[in-house]
């Protein structure tokens, strides 16, 4: 049965939109082009998971968000995602307003781009054409990603030069402050060749009961040689349901590599493919995943190689428990001459509670024939042998629960390079398992 979408906003709303943040004329036509064409394209088909019932439509697209004049100012929630005595880059969206921006200044003087997606359009339209919605992602691909083409209303730019290293991460924070607005966010990474940057972002919000939608792309262009490190923790309430794209492509010897914590309270819908063109390209794909209540959840981690000796390594963990459903593709191709690459992937599911479910998919399609190609599933309970020895030296169950899990989820929390946000994470996860 085919899922409709209500058309709340129509052309004129997109063209007074967008000639509301000075976008270039380009921008505009994409915009009216893909509201168009998403009125003919199919919702997408997230595999064993039905969207049916999903809310798509409720939420307030534009909401602007004050400007924040001290970091000291924060709320606790978000202040506590920050190192404030050690934040030299560090972009905050409120609601759909660029609120605080920070970069080291001797990155800007070397031509690194850091900032809000709007003001990359009016002082950098020709460098963002490159690339937005081109390798990555394209405005057709179904209904949802043509509404956020069409819809975009916030995301951040980030531009590193040829042959120049960010050795300090770029942090962003996406702050859904008001519990109506929508966010539409695109973020867009480019390292050109012989480039690196680490970029670590955080969604929150805290609408529980006021539905919401988030549609976000994420698209990564890692040029030759260049190194991409890619670090996230959703943290939706429940009454936001979440449909989240991220994209990478990596050229010749260039590596893009993962770390993301799923840690929606909503619906959510999540693909996460990363496009291995040239050769001796390489990623690492790591998630955690918490479900709780009765949250319905699809997540697919899907790398595929082109490029001869390409290395693909998907990693995912999830803990499931009350009634709650999550379905985990996790799939390696390899394309045909793209020999001697190596894809392999792990899936791991853990169940703390009778109603919960897990469906752990390993799926190789492989057309080639010198390969290296391998793949692990499970989905259990805690191990009762890993309790008994722990509960033997003198600690309680629920501790030693607490320990396992924590264990179990460990190898992705462990690569987020922003303590304060590894220590966050830490304490989402401690919350919803608890």
């Amino acid at each position: 049965m085919t899922v409709e979408t209500k058309q709340q906003y129509n052309d004129e709303y997109i063209s007074r939109f967008s000639s509301s943040r000075n976008e270039p004329e380009w921008m505009k036509e994409l915009r009216q082009q893909a509201l168009s064409q998403s009125e003919s394209l199919d919702m997408p088909k997230p595999d064993k998971t039905g969207i049916k019932n999903w809310d798509f439509d409720t939420y307030v697209h534009e909401v602007e968000g004050e400007k924040i004049s001290s970091l000291g100012s924060l709320p606790a929630s978000v202040a506590a995602l920050i190192d404030a005595d050690n934040a030299p880059n560090l972009y905050i969206q409120r609601n759909n307003s660029a609120a605080y921006l920070a970069l080291n200044e001797k990155w800007s003087e070397q031509g690194v781009i850091f900032t809000d997606i709007f003001t990359a359009l009016q002082q950098h339209g020709d460098l963002v054409k490159r690339f937005y919605m081109k390798d990555a992602v394209s405005i057709d691909e179904d209904r949802l990603t043509a509404l956020h083409a069409a819809l975009m209303n916030g995301g951040v730019f980030v531009y590193v030069p040829k042959n120049i290293v960010v050795d300090e991460p770029l942090q962003t924070i996406f702050w859904q402050e008001d519990d109506k607005v929508a966010s539409f966010n695109h973020i867009l990474i480019v390292a050109e060749a012989n480039s690196a940057v680490t970029y670590v972002e955080n969604s929150i919000s805290h609408n529980a009961d006021q539905a919401t939608f988030a549609n976000v792309v994420t698209e990564v262009v890692a040029a030759d040689n260049a190194n991409v490190s890619y670090g996230a923790v959703d943290n939706y309430a429940a009454g936001t349901t979440v449909y989240a794209k991220r994209r990478g492509v990596a050229y010749r010897d260039a590596r893009i590599d993962w770390a993301i914590g799923q840690m929606n309270d909503g619906n959510t819908i999540s693909e996460h493919i990363t496009h291995l063109i040239g050769d001796n390209s390489g990623s690492e794909a790591k998630s955690v995943v918490v479900g709780r209540g009765k949250q319905i959840q699809n997540f697919t981690t899907n790398i595929v190689h082109f490029g001869k000796n390409s290395v693909g390594s998907i990693l995912s963990h999830g803990v499931m428990k009350d009634q709650a459903s999550s379905v985990f593709n996790g799939i390696g191709k390899i394309e045909h001459g793209a020999s001697k690459s190596d894809a392999t992937q792990e899936t791991r599911v853990l169940m703390l509670s009778q109603g919960a479910r897990g469906d752990a998919n390993p799926i190789l399609l492989i057309d080639e024939d010198d390969v290296v190609a391998g793949h692990a599933a499970s989905v259990g309970r805690v191990d009762p042998l890993q309790l008994y020895y722990l509960m033997s030296r003198g600690i309680t169950k629920h501790e030693a629960e607490r320990l396992i899990i924590h264990g179990f989820l460990a190898p992705v929390v462990n690569q987020l390079p922003i303590e304060t946000v590894k220590n966050q994470l830490t304490q989402v996860i401690e919350g919803k398992v608890n």
